[in-house]
Formats: structure tokens, sequence, C-alpha cells
């Protein structure tokens, strides 16, 4: 997600726009960096934030392999169908999946509203 949303992110910007620097005499690297990347900067942090929770969510899938991860509770809940501690143990790894995804997509958003320009938004 992260490569085609900068991918897509850099082929939104307006060709006028890039001329324009073109005609101002920016040379490419200063194009990409002043101008090409601001304006494409909140798709390419929507490309990190889809990767993070996707990461949250893969490192939650990790225990089913017996790897160190955040769904640890939930399948040892999920062992222990029939037992009364098996809907808490489910219950709060999902919880904890979703409270942990939930924040990192909070964290990016608000980063997004801090360092893209009004003029983008």
């Amino acid at each position: 997600p992260i490569l085609r949303n900068t991918i897509a992110g850099l082929r939104s910007v307006d060709p006028a726009v890039v001329e324009s620097a073109q005609g101002m005499g920016m040379n490419r690297f200063r194009r990409l960096v002043r101008i090409e990347l601001p304006l494409a900067w909140p798709v390419i942090l929507t490309g990190i934030r889809v990767s993070t929770v996707l990461t949250v969510g893969i490192a939650a899938i990790a225990a089913y392999i017996n790897g160190p991860g955040l769904g640890e509770d939930i399948f040892a809940g999920l062992s222990r169908i029939g037992t009364p501690t098996a809907l808490h143990l489910i219950l709060g790894g999902i919880l904890g999946v979703v409270v942990l995804a939930l924040l990192f997509d909070g964290m990016y958003l608000i980063a997004g509203k801090l360092t893209t320009s009004r003029g983008i938004r």
C-alpha cells in the first residue's frame, strides 16, 4: 500500500503545477521535493496508515503459528472454549488489537492534519 499510494499520489499531481515549477527554473530533484511530494503527501500518508493497520492485524494472526503476537490471548481463549475464562481471553485480545489499530490510525490522522498544508486539504 505504501508504494502503490506513493505512485498514485505522484501521478495525481497536476502537470500544470509541475510545468510551472519547471518554467521557474527548478531542476527535477527540487520539483520533486518542493512541489510533487508535498502535493502527494496526503495520499502517501494514507498508504502508511493502511500498512500500519494491516501490520497490527498480521501481528495478531502471528500467534496462530505459535509466534509471539498480539493474538496470543485470542488463540488461548479459542483453545479453551467451554471454560469460564475463554470468552474473557478472546474479547480481551480482540479489544487490545482493535484499540491498538485505532490508536495508530488516529496518530496518522493527526500527523496528516499537522503536516498537510491547508491549501491541499
